[in-house]
């Protein structure tokens, strides 16, 4: 059975994806701040014996005991108007949470898969 950490759990993608691999079989440790993301996306998976939660900012430290095979860093506001709002942690947690989930994958000998809010720009291509 894989063990796997989600970060950013408790957002929307963070959640839904919580929610395949538990039903793929896989152990998940999902790992959220709460900035953002919400408890009510993920308390339907407190009581499955495969899933366990950590409230962590992953811009700190990440540090989960036992054999991991995969990580994924979902964690990063992910709205306009939250980086308006909290541009600093925004910037954090793409650079130091990536950062320190690498130094996990390492230690761990798992595979790191991270997402990237790409903003584009409103200026329109020239014809």
């Amino acid at each position: 059975m894989k063990r796997v950490v989600v970060t950013g759990a408790a957002g929307f993608l963070g959640s839904h994806l919580c929610d395949r691999l538990i039903a793929e079989g896989c152990l998940v440790v999902g790992i959220d701040n709460l900035i953002t993301g919400d408890l009510k996306n993920i308390e339907h998976l407190f009581d499955n014996e495969r899933f366990s939660f950590q409230k962590n900012d992953v811009s700190n430290f990440v540090h989960v005991s036992g054999d991991l095979d995969f990580i994924f860093h979902f964690a990063s506001p992910a709205s306009p108007i939250d980086y308006l709002k909290i541009p600093i942690q925004t910037l954090k947690v793409g650079s130091l949470g990536i950062h320190n989930c690498l130094g996990l994958a390492k230690d761990k000998g798992a595979i790191t898969y991270g997402i990237v809010n790409v903003v584009g720009s409103s200026i329109s291509p020239t014809k």
